[in-house]
């Protein structure tokens, strides 16, 4: 339990620290708390599936005088836990006062640690949601693409019977993205013991979440075949532009030539993304 965010967790100086089961009513809010909104009805569920497995993901507090503790991350936790009824939570306690850098900590070292999706999709949730980081400012500093760590984070929106499935490994990541197409959470179940069950790729286990949802299948395309030293020579380009330009890019064969492609989650964002590069022109 907690082991990937203990794993992406400063390491702690003093005596005392580490994971405790602390009682809820002794945990103080966190006035810096960045997120201030929560929906009640996603914290209903949480709670009916902490009822069930208990709370999968420490909260992480520091100490306060009088054996109280102020409450770093976890709000959403926390919330759920009290709804939940528990007397106890699990916590990670760390003596500091200076709070103002775990989030720097937390993405260097979540950039050097061996997590599983699960793990890191729950890492950049706190980085996100509780420690009030952009989700571009996350994929810098763990090296990957704005787009990589929003898919992360929507993993963690299938139900923890699934997300338990991907964090053993008997499903990938890929599988749980297909699974997430289905937005039923008793359909997502089904599919995932049937593609754990019957073995299926990503690829079926896609096809068979948009055959239930309703949703149109890909047409099928033919393939391209690209020579190897082309291929490599496309994924250099792609890094390399990713690097100056500071986002996910896309390199791919087309006739003779090839296109290179920029994903934005709204058109105002690609306008803000232009007028930052037109800046930069000297």
């Amino acid at each position: 339990m907690g082991r990937g965010l203990a794993a992406i967790l400063p390491r702690g100086q003093s005596g005392g620290e580490g994971l405790r089961q602390i009682p809820l009513e002794l945990i103080d809010p966190n006035p810096h708390q960045p997120r201030q909104t929560f929906d009640e009805a996603t914290l209903q569920e949480l709670a009916d599936s902490i009822r069930a497995r208990g709370v999968l993901q420490p909260v992480v507090v520091r100490p306060l005088a009088g054996g109280r503790y102020q409450l770093v991350a976890g709000e959403r936790r926390l919330r759920a836990a009290r709804i939940a009824e528990l007397d106890l939570i699990p916590a990670v306690v760390r003596h500091t006062e200076d709070w103002e850098g775990l989030d720097l900590a937390l993405a260097e070292n979540m950039a050097r640690e061996d997590l599983n999706p699960v793990e890191e999709a729950r890492a950049c949730a706190m980085l996100v949601e509780d420690l009030g980081l952009t989700k571009e400012e996350v994929g810098r500093r763990v090296g990957r693409s704005r787009v990589a760590i929003s898919n992360l984070i929507r993993l963690l929106a299938l139900p923890e019977e699934v997300l338990e499935l991907i964090e053993s490994g008997q499903l990938t990541e890929g599988h749980g993205r297909a699974i997430l197409i289905c937005k039923d959470h008793g359909r997502r179940r089904d599919l995932a013991r049937s593609a754990r069950d019957e073995g299926w790729s990503v690829r079926e286990t896609e096809r068979r979440a948009r055959e239930d949802a309703g949703v149109p299948q890909r047409p099928e395309r033919e393939p391209v075949i690209v020579h190897p030293d082309l291929a490599e020579a496309l994924a250099a380009a792609e890094d390399a532009l990713a690097v100056a330009l500071g986002r996910d890019v896309k390199v791919r064969r087309r006739g003779d030539g090839c296109v290179v492609e920029l994903a934005f989650a709204s058109p105002s964002e690609a306008i803000e993304f232009a007028q930052r590069t037109l800046r930069r022109q000297p």
